[in-house]
C-alpha cells in the first residue's frame, strides 16, 4: 500500500472544510492536483472517501472512521519534525556524557550552568563513574562522549581534548609535611598514605610515579571516592593524593593541600568519543564548551 503523508494531509483538509476548492486554497495547490491526491489515496486504500456532486462534498462512513487514526499519524509526524528542528538548532535535546567523579563534582556543574544560560531546555544525562567505566560507556555508545583521566589506549576511541591536572597532597593543618617547602615523591613516601583504589586513574598515576623512582609508599587505606579519602585524612589516618582540580581538596576547612613537584604526578584529563561517530549538534556544542571550561580550570 503506497500512501503518502501529503495524501493524508490532503484528505484531512478536505474532510475539515468539506470543499475541494477551499482545501486546494489552504494547501496552496491546484484543484486538479488535489483531486488526484485524493483519488490515489482512495485507490491505495481500496475505498471511497467522499460522496460529492456539483454542490456538496460529504464524507463516507469509512472516511469518518479513518479520521482519528490519520490525525494521530500527522500529529506524530509533525511532532517528530519539530523535535528534529529543535535538535538541529540546538534549542532542546539531551546531552549524554560520562565523567570522572572529580570532574562531575568540580568543573562540570558550572559548565552546565553556563551552557544552559543560552539553552535552558537542554537536559543532561550524566554518568559519574571511574575512568575504566567512562571508556566502556563511550565504546558501547551509551553516552555521546566521556571525560576521563590517565592514558587512553583503545583503537575505537579518539581523544578530542586533553589537558594536565597536577596532583596535590592533602594534609591536616599542622602536619609535619606543611614545613616541607617542596613536596616530592620521596617526602611523601615517609608518611602513611590513603590512596585511591587501584582501578582509578589517580591510583595508576601515583603507583607509576613511585615505581619510576624506586619508592614504596606506605599505604594505610584505599578508597574509591575522593571524599572518603578526605575524611580519612581528617581523622588522622594519613595523607592522600588527589587531583588539584578536585573540589574535595577544599571540602574540609581543617585540611590544606600542596602540589607535588614531579612531572610524573600529573594526570591527563581527556574528552573522548567513539571513533568515526558524528555527535548530535547539542553534544558537539557542549563538548566544545566543556573543553574551554576544563582548560581554564586546569591551568
Amino acid at each position: 500500500m503506497d500512501v503518502s503523508l501529503r495524501q493524508v494531509r490532503s484528505f484531512l483538509t478536505v474532510a475539515r472544510v468539506k470543499s475541494f476548492t477551499g482545501a486546494a486554497s489552504i494547501l496552496n495547490v491546484t484543484q486538479p492536483a488535489l483531486t488526484m491526491q485524493i483519488r490515489r489515496l482512495e485507490e491505495a486504500l481500496g475505498v471511497t472517501l467522499f460522496d460529492r456532486d456539483t454542490r456538496s462534498v460529504e464524507l463516507t462512513r469509512v472516511a469518518r472512521d479513518l479520521i482519528p487514526a490519520f490525525e494521530r499519524t500527522l500529529q506524530d509526524f509533525d511532532a517528530a519534525l519539530e523535535s528534529a528542528r529543535d535538535i538541529a538548532t540546538q534549542t532542546r535535546g539531551i546531552v549524554r556524557l560520562a565523567a570522572l567523579p572529580s570532574v562531575a563534582a568540580g568543573v562540570l556543574p558550572d559548565a552546565i550552568l553556563g551552557f544552559r544560560g543560552k539553552r535552558p531546555n537542554v537536559i543532561f544525562d550524566l554518568r559519574d563513574v571511574i575512568a575504566g567505566q567512562v571508556l566502556s560507556l563511550v565504546q558501547s555508545e551509551q553516552v555521546d562522549f566521556g571525560v576521563m583521566g590517565g592514558t587512553i589506549k583503545a583503537p575505537d576511541v579518539e581523544t578530542v581534548f586533553e589537558a594536565q591536572d597536577r596532583l596535590h597532597v592533602v594534609y591536616p593543618r599542622g602536619h609535619p609535611i606543611a614545613r616541607v617547602k617542596t613536596i616530592t615523591p620521596a617526602s611523601l613516601s615517609e608518611f602513611p598514605l590513603i590512596l585511591m583504589q587501584r582501578d582509578t586513574s589517580v591510583r595508576a598515576i601515583v603507583d607509576a610515579g613511585f615505581q619510576s623512582l624506586g619508592l614504596m609508599p606506605k599505604t594505610t587505606c584505599e578508597a574509591i571516592y575522593m571524599m572518603t579519602a578526605v575524611g580519612m585524612v581528617r581523622a588522622g589516618l594519613g595523607l592522600t593524593i588527589l587531583p588539584g582540580s578536585a573540589r574535595e581538596i577544599k571540602a574540609e576547612p581543617g585540611l590544606l593541600s600542596k602540589p607535588i613537584d614531579d612531572p610524573s604526578f600529573t594526570r591527563p584529563v581527556s574528552i573522548i568519543k567513539r571513533s568515526g561517530r558524528t555527535l548530535p549538534p547539542l553534544s558537539e556544542a557542549f563538548l566544545e564548551h566543556l573543553s574551554v571550561c576544563l582548560r581554564a580550570a586546569l591551568v
